[in-house]
C-alpha cells in the first residue's frame, strides 16, 4: 500500500510537472520567453503560485528545464536520424545529410523551442552547467559521423580553403573531443564546429523570416549547404545533392 501511494504521488506529480511545461510552451510561443511568467503558468494551470515553486522555485528554473528537454528533443532527434541512416547502409555524407536535415526539420515544427535555444538570449538568464550534456547531443551526432568516416579511412582532409586553423583552435579542438568522447582529428572537429554554427544560422535565417521574398527553394539550398559543408568537413557528398 505504502509503494502503491508512494507510485501515484509520483505520477501525480509527473503528470503535473508536465501540464506546468506544456502551458510554460504555450507561453514561450504566445509571449515569449523573456515575458514568461510563473504566476501565469500557475493560473493556467489552475493552480496557486506558493504550490508552483515547490515544483520550479524560480522562472530561471522554469527556463531550464524547458531548455534542456528542447536540446534532448533535437538532440534525440538528430541521433534517430543518424540511427537509421546507418542501419541503412548510407555513406558518410548522406549520414551528415540525413542529420542536418532531421534538425532543421525539427526546427520548423517546434519554432518556439528553437528560439529558446539558438533565438535571442533571454535578459537575466545565464544557462546553468547541467544544459551542457544535452547541447552536446545534436552536434555529438555530426562528430561521430566523421569519427566513423576518419575510423573508416574515408575522411579527406578538411576542404575549407582557407587558412589552416591555429594552435590555439586544435588545443580547443583536441580538449573537445575528450570532453565528449569522441575521437576526431583536431584540424577536422574545428570544421565541424564551423559547419554546426553554419547550420544553425540557416535554419535561424529560414525559421525568423530572413529569406521571405528571398528565396523559395529553400529546401533545395538547404541540402546544398548541409552537401557544401560534408565536404569542407571532409566527408564525401551525398549522391543526387547539387
Amino acid at each position: 500500500m505504502v509503494r502503491q501511494a508512494r507510485n501515484a504521488r509520483e505520477r501525480a506529480r509527473g503528470e503535473l510537472t508536465a501540464a506546468i511545461k506544456d502551458e510554460a510552451r504555450r507561453q514561450l510561443a504566445a509571449e515569449g520567453a523573456s515575458r514568461l511568467s510563473l504566476r501565469a503558468v500557475a493560473r493556467e494551470v489552475g493552480m496557486v503560485s506558493s504550490a508552483l515553486y515547490r515544483y520550479f522555485p524560480s522562472r530561471d528554473e522554469l527556463l531550464t528545464a524547458l531548455i534542456i528537454d528542447a536540446y534532448d528533443a533535437v538532440g534525440a532527434a538528430a541521433e534517430r536520424a543518424l540511427a537509421e541512416a546507418e542501419q541503412a547502409g548510407e555513406t558518410f555524407g548522406a549520414r551528415w545529410l540525413a542529420v542536418c536535415r532531421t534538425v532543421r526539420a525539427w526546427a520548423l515544427d517546434h519554432p518556439h523551442e528553437y528560439a529558446l535555444l539558438y533565438g535571442t538570449p533571454v535578459p537575466g538568464y545565464a544557462a546553468p552547467q547541467t544544459t551542457t550534456g544535452p547541447a552536446s547531443r545534436m552536434p555529438s551526432a555530426l562528430l561521430r559521423i566523421v569519427r566513423d568516416a576518419h575510423a573508416a579511412g574515408e575522411l579527406r582532409e578538411p576542404a575549407s580553403g582557407g587558412p589552416a586553423p591555429t594552435e590555439e583552435l586544435l588545443a580547443q579542438a583536441e580538449q573537445l573531443a575528450v570532453l565528449l568522447e569522441i575521437a576526431v582529428p583536431a584540424a577536422a572537429t574545428v570544421e565541424v564546429l564551423i559547419a554546426w554554427a553554419q547550420l544553425s544560422g540557416l535554419v535561424s535565417f529560414e525559421l525568423f523570416g530572413q529569406f521571405h521574398g528571398v528565396v523559395d527553394a529553400r529546401d533545395t539550398l538547404f541540402d546544398h549547404a548541409a552537401a557544401g559543408l560534408a565536404t569542407r568537413v571532409g566527408l564525401a557528398s551525398s549522391p543526387g545533392v547539387r
